[in-house]
């Protein structure tokens, strides 16, 4: 007879989590056009009449905490499908909401990523016909196939390591005495908020060292980058080994405050340290230094458990906005990315500083997304491709139980 599985309520502040973190994207887009540093390739564009420093610091307070959060939450519900509903099920629903909607998406928004790259860059360097311009990059059919990833990019590297961390699952399920020791060390270390942060500290502290960089770059080439699968990888197994050690979560509230209070501090007295440096080489040796690896590791880590904290703290209640926020964040996230880059054109001439822009370009963005989500994908086939389901426009008032934490 078969053993019946209690399978996990909604855990609203994990689910909260993982949709503000993929949103916060918009942010580091937005934010993007209006910094001082040079992104070169990576961010083609930049508003010849207005930069700002706030909107640098925004980019890199975000890029420590953001997709690590993500990979170890995504971690964590991955291993709830599969322990919870069976591992068949668990890799189709994984080709069904990462597989399908990166594929489909990735061509259909190629053509107007292109177009709107394109044009903004062309109207900020003072080219006369920039519409023209724009579309020689799509003159052939050749052109409308993709050849990076874009900013699905996460979507790649989440299906790979999604995979990978099925098949070592599938390995490890009839070693149980093994799995039993590692889910003990894992609550033992857990409970004891100093420690796992100096331990999983350390471990990244190492992982900085053996891939040679203090900070791993996204890659959004199609060939797998090394780097940047083992780096999500680690985040991503945490989380998974975070599913069997569950009834502990509340122990991540502990401390929440004081980790994101250092995890900021240590990391504004970095970035005061290396904003006025002009000399790339001396900025690279020094960002590929053994105590700025150090550096790092800790305030990953310290953000991670902080934030993860506070939305454990204040968001283990079922929200009617936030649950919304949630079942909408896919959809936000995919679409946003074009018009981040056309926005900018609209406003560049205006006497305004680059922080205001930038807020006028993330607002814009972020109601476009949203009223697209409302009116043309919630209820619809979009809405069901996305999320598995067709949800109605008017969320429901009655609160979903939550047991997790008993």
């Amino acid at each position: 007879m078969k053993q019946k599985i209690n399978k996990t309520e909604r855990i609203h502040s994990l689910d909260s989590l993982r949709a503000i973190m993929m949103i916060l994207g918009l942010v580091l887009h937005s934010a993007l056009t209006y910094n001082v540093v040079n992104h070169g390739e990576a961010w083609s564009l930049k508003d010849p009449e207005s930069t700002s420093i706030a909107t640098d610091s925004i980019v890199f307070l975000v890029h420590f905490f953001r997709m690590p959060i993500f990979f170890l939450v995504a971690g964590f519900f991955g291993a709830m499908l599969f322990y919870e509903r069976n591992p068949i099920k668990m890799i189709k629903n994984r080709i069904s909401r990462i597989a399908y909607p990166f594929v489909a998406f990735l061509f259909i928004l190629w053509p107007t990523i292109i177009f709107t790259f394109g044009y903004t860059k062309a109207v900020f360097s003072g080219i006369a016909n920039p519409f023209e311009k724009a579309t020689e990059s799509l003159s052939s059919i050749y052109e409308f196939l993709p050849t990076t990833t874009c900013h699905l990019w996460f979507l790649y590297y989440l299906m790979l390591i999604t995979f990978a961390t099925f098949l070592i699952a599938l390995i490890l399920k009839k070693s149980k005495k093994f799995t039993n020791r590692i889910t003990n060390s894992f609550n033992w270390l857990i409970k004891k908020p100093i420690l796992r942060i100096l331990t999983f500290s350390g471990i990244l502290f190492l992982l900085y060292l053996t891939l040679g960089t203090s900070m791993v770059e996204v890659s959004v080439y199609l060939t797998p980058d090394l780097n940047t699968f083992v780096f999500y990888f680690f985040f991503y197994l945490i989380g998974w080994i975070l599913f069997k050690s569950k009834h502990l979560l509340n122990t991540f509230m502990k401390y929440d405050w004081i980790s994101m209070i250092l995890a900021f501090i240590i990391a504004t007295i970095q970035g005061l340290i290396t904003q006025n440096w002009d000399s790339e080489t001396m900025m690279s040796e020094y960002l590929n230094s053994e105590l700025i690896m150090l550096s790092n590791a800790f305030i990953v880590w310290l953000f991670t458990f902080g934030i993860t904290g506070l939305f454990i703290r204040y968001g283990s209640k079922y929200s009617k906005r936030m649950r919304y926020i949630s079942d909408s964040s896919y959809w936000v996230y995919l679409i946003h990315l074009p018009l981040t880059a056309i926005i900018p054109v609209f406003i560049w001439e205006l006497p305004l500083p680059a922080f205001v822009k930038f807020i006028i370009v993330l607002s814009l963005t972020t109601l476009i997304c949203f009223v697209t989500y409302h009116y043309l994908v919630r209820n619809t086939f979009v809405g069901k491709f996305l999320n598995g389901k067709k949800y109605p426009r008017k969320i429901k008032e009655k609160p979903v139980a939550n047991t997790v934490y008993n």
